[in-house]
């Protein structure tokens, strides 16, 4: 009896060594971002000319630390990294920008690092379905961080459902963050975009 044709497997889009290898990249980038604070550079007009001052954004570079690791690493490298950073917070290391240990999950913005596990995956398994275009990423990014905003906001209801402090909570910690966090994107998806131009990441 003739065998069945088989069709050959798929190729995942990232090696598994190099998904290893992203994902440390990811959780080293989160530990720094927690603790960089966000610019950006504003053009000031003087007599002369132009020159661009560097503004705070309010933001520290987290978050975009969480979606690069995704556009550049895919779904497992960008989730591993995330896994990993709780672990080692939760552990007792000074990776959290609050402190550290299991008490932070008390902590009302616990939810939104909850959420860079998923968050991230979103943003590494969009990426990598479609061909690297600087559109396609940015979508991607938008995807992960409203995965994140929604964990952290499931979260917060949970955590203070009967509570005064539940809406002003919103506000401080997603409302306010969200335009910063935006320009965040813009900007991950650019780098992402000449970055796996320039590695050949396809």
């Amino acid at each position: 009896m003739p065998r069945l044709a088989t069709s050959p497997s798929r190729k995942p889009a990232v090696a598994a060594p190099a998904e290893l290898m992203w994902a440390v990249i990811g959780l080293l980038l989160t530990i720094l971002g927690t603790f960089q604070q966000a610019f950006i550079a504003n053009p000031v007009w003087i007599a002369d000319g132009a020159t661009l001052q560097p503004q705070a954004l309010g933001i520290t570079c987290q978050i975009g630390a969480v979606l690069l690791v995704g556009c550049l690493g895919g779904k497992n490298a960008g989730a591993l990294s995330q896994i990993a950073y709780l672990a080692l917070g939760l552990a007792g290391f000074q990776v959290f920008t609050q402190g550290s240990g299991i008490g932070y999950i008390e902590k009302p913005s616990f939810g939104y690092l909850l959420g860079f596990v998923p968050g991230a995956w979103v943003c590494g398994y969009l990426a990598f379905r479609a061909k690297p275009k600087l559109e396609w990423l940015g979508f991607s990014c938008l995807c992960g961080l409203g995965v994140i905003h929604l964990v952290g906001l499931t979260y917060l209801i949970i955590l203070r459902a009967f509570s005064q402090e539940l809406l002003p909570l919103i506000q401080a910690y997603s409302l306010q963050q969200l335009p910063a966090q935006f320009a965040i994107v813009c900007a991950v998806s650019v780098l992402a975009f000449l970055l796996r131009r320039v590695l050949f990441i396809v």
